[in-house]
């Protein structure tokens, strides 16, 4: 479960307390005054249709680094007209095109006219590309001329590496792959099985994996995937609008099933011919992490294997399909995780990221495999790999050096491994580094900080500062933000985040409401403007609510052993520290522990409905929102790494499923489920509910319909309401 599935989407028998430590870090949102009647509340509007826009921190429209040299690119309001600026480094600005010239040209080729510039990409210094209903147009700042570059089947069209660096664009229609070139087009694959798919994403996006086509550095060949899904059992999703209704069919495959087979192809854009990699056997295996040399003759694939226990770096010949190499190998006894590709430094030298000291790392090799050196080591995370220099020299990236919730950027010397930080301010910082490596973007959010946006030099010396974005919630009723440290029983230091009524009465008791989530690869807490937390819990404790969080162990950002503490057993673990996390909510003096809920989605649903079941009477109210029941009907690639197969660890699934726990059930609680979920399938909560009738047990459910795995635009409003709404009524 990544995060963008399992849900950073938005959410969110005791003993002396005498080995928890004070809080490492607080900070307070808002300015406390005596006039809080005359502040606005937040409404569940303002939650979510205007936390992504007026509700949310100024920024910078489209900030992007024009594909050579030190210029980049955004876009300006200018009273009622919208402008494409290119701004330099001492900056000297111009203004490159605007929405009414774009208007102009485009009307003589359509009728109706664009009310925003769509998103560009730069395919050249001069020249950028955008979508707009079934074309691509292309833009040259040089002639002021808008073309057609090609007209798109629309929106049954998938983009991945969508534009080549030579000016083709692939893209996948009817499950096939094709190329276009001007008003020409060519089929590359003619699968006529709707359970073969090429050009898309495979291994349910697992392994960092989000496109399914790769273009060369010279745009002269493509690499794809081609997924064969014949052998994965079909899952029914019922359609109700019509009448009667029909029922689509998706592959599914679960833990311990048969799973998809996967090949990637290579198309010879001069030739017009295809080769496929011979990748060899097992069928079951995954391919992950594709990347080209600079010559384009190789291929690197990162191969791992079905248990997701061996990983072999392969190179294979582009023109051929042929194996030529494994350049090193990488076992774990428990699993190994590729996230990212090699990135090369020049054509003798690549980057690879692993966690194989037991923090994720960078990795100098030689192109023929041989390690020159760790270029980095400690106990903390390389979180993100930015880029190099012109001259490969030194390698640009963002880690959590200082502390897990923080990010900074830093530069680290190829040869002598030494590392500099270029950031400054305690925070969150996300960076884009020019082509040159002589400018980084710098996106930096912190402690009272919404969003300042400041160009720096590759040392780390302020240039320009770009944006410092004002408190977009001056206007409303503040509340008060905190983030500290406890200790487990392990003796680890686990992030909590409380989020307080600013108003708050001594003496006074406050229900609370524990949001969780408490899975791999996501961390809720982090040290930016709002402590990762959105206006949901800020909402709550408008209303009298305490909103606690906890990142245990299993989330992200921590280390191997960290996140590994979880193997073959979710939810022990996990539950163990949410429940340390819970001794230390009660203890607080102001927190009534006989009206206390709990919140979870997805992962954070079976967290949530685990804790309800399995510890029964802490709680009076629990939301679970699509939530995994039994791990052995959730997807191969995410179960089978962190439990086996249930052949492998039969006790482990017996011991995580909640349908054992059904008859323990104390209080109130809600699910909730999309009924076009197809990432945790709909028949994980009918099975619960099948069970809560067979034991008499009463809970609450509700469903909705036409919705997948989040519930998302207006409807999501109704969504809010309906769980804030549960812990109104029974926590009150």
């Amino acid at each position: 479960m990544k995060s963008g599935v399992f849900g950073t989407t938005f959410f969110l028998t005791f003993k002396s307390m005498k080995k928890f430590i004070v809080p490492t870090l607080a900070f307070i949102f808002g300015i406390y005054t005596s006039g809080f009647s005359q502040q606005k509340m937040l409404t569940m509007d303002d939650v979510v249709l205007k936390s992504k826009t007026s509700l949310a921190p100024e920024n910078i429209e489209q900030l992007k680094w024009i594909v050579s040299g030190d210029a980049f690119s955004y876009i300006k309001t200018s009273g009622k007209e919208l402008q494409i600026v290119q701004s330099a480094p001492s900056g000297s600005e111009k203004i490159i095109t605007t929405r009414t010239q774009i208007n102009s040209l485009i009307s003589p080729l359509r009728k109706d006219t664009l009310l925003t510039i769509p998103e560009i990409t730069w395919t050249s210094p001069e020249t950028f590309a955008f979508d707009y209903k079934e074309y691509t147009y292309e833009f040259s700042s040089k002639s002021q001329n808008l073309s057609k570059i090609c007209r798109l089947p629309g929106s049954e069209m998938e983009n991945s590496d969508k534009f080549s660096p030579a000016g083709p664009i692939a893209c996948t229609l009817d499950n096939n792959l094709w190329v276009f070139t001007g008003n020409d087009s060519i089929r590359i694959t003619n699968e006529s099985d709707p359970g073969i798919v090429c050009g898309k994403s495979v291994h349910r996006d697992e392994f960092g994996i989000h496109k399914g086509t790769y273009w060369s550095p010279g745009g002269h060949l493509l690499a794809f995937y081609r997924m064969d899904e014949t052998m994965v059992t079909q899952y029914p999703i019922v359609n109700i609008d019509e009448a009667p209704a029909t029922a689509k069919f998706i592959r599914y495959p679960v833990a311990g099933d048969p799973s998809h087979h996967v090949t990637i192809g290579v198309y010879n854009m001069q030739t017009g011919s295809t080769v496929f990699l011979k990748t060899g056997e097992p069928a079951e295996q995954y391919l992950t992490n594709i990347a080209w040399s600079p010559d384009e003759k190789y291929v690197y694939v990162a191969v791992l294997n079905r248990g997701q226990d061996h990983l072999k770096m392969n190179r294979y010949n582009a023109a051929t399909g042929a194996f030529e190499a494994t350049l090193f190998e990488e076992t774990d006894p428990k699993y190994v995780q590729p996230l990212n590709p090699i990135e090369f430094a020049g054509d003798s030298k690549f980057i690879w990221q692993s966690r194989r000291d037991g923090y994720n790392h960078l990795y100098l090799y030689s192109s023929s495999g041989e390690l020159i050196s760790q270029l980095t080591t400690g106990k903390w995370e390389v979180t993100n790999f930015l880029g190099f220099n012109s001259s490969a020299s030194k390698a640009f990236f963002e880690a959590t050096a200082v502390k897990p919730i923080n990010r900074d950027i830093y530069s680290v010397d190829l040869k002598s491994k030494q590392i500099t930080r270029i950031s400054s301010g305690d925070g969150v910082h996300k960076g884009n580094v020019s082509k040159s490596g002589k400018y980084v973007l710098d996106e930096f959010t912190g402690p009272g900080i919404p969003r300042n946006i400041d160009l720096i030099s590759g040392s780390g010396k302020t240039v320009r500062k770009l944006l410092v974005a004002g408190n977009p919630l001056s206007d409303y009723m503040p509340v008060d933000v905190s983030i500290f440290t406890i200790k487990n029983q392990n003796g680890d230091s686990l992030y909590c985040r409380m989020i307080k009524p600013a108003n708050m009465v001594a003496g006074k008791k406050y229900a609370s409401i524990v949001y969780v989530y408490g899975g791999p690869n996501v961390q809720l807490i982090t040290n930016t403007w709002t402590a990762g937390t959105d206006l949901w819990a800020y909402y709550m404790a408008e209303r009298g609510f305490v909103v606690f969080t906890m990142d245990n162990r299993g989330s992200d950002n921590r280390g191997k052993e960290f996140e590994q503490a979880t193997f073959r057993e979710l939810g022990k673990v996990e539950r163990e520290d949410q429940l340390e996390g819970i001794k230390y909510l009660i203890n607080q003096n102001f927190i009534d522990r006989n009206k206390m809920g709990v919140y979870g989605w997805s992962f954070g649903g079976f967290m949530s409905a685990t804790l309800m079941t399995r510890n029964p009477g802490i709680f009076r109210a629990a939301v679970a929102g699509g939530p995994v029941i039994d791990w052995r009907l959730y997807e191969v690639m995410y179960t089978e790494r962190y439990m086996d197969t249930p052949a492998e660890n039969p006790q482990g699934y017996f011991e995580s499923s909640l349908l054992n726990y059904v008859g323990d059930l104390k209080g109130k609680m809600l699910m909730i489920h999309g009924t076009y979920d197809n990432v945790v399938i709909w028949q994980h909560t009918l099975l619960y509910l099948r069970e809560a009738v067979r034991k008499n047990v009463q809970m609450d459910y509700f469903v909705y319909p036409g919705h997948e795995h989040n519930v998302k635009g207006k409807d999501r409003v109704h969504l809010l309401n309906k769980i804030s709404q549960y812990f109104f009524d029974n926590l009150n």
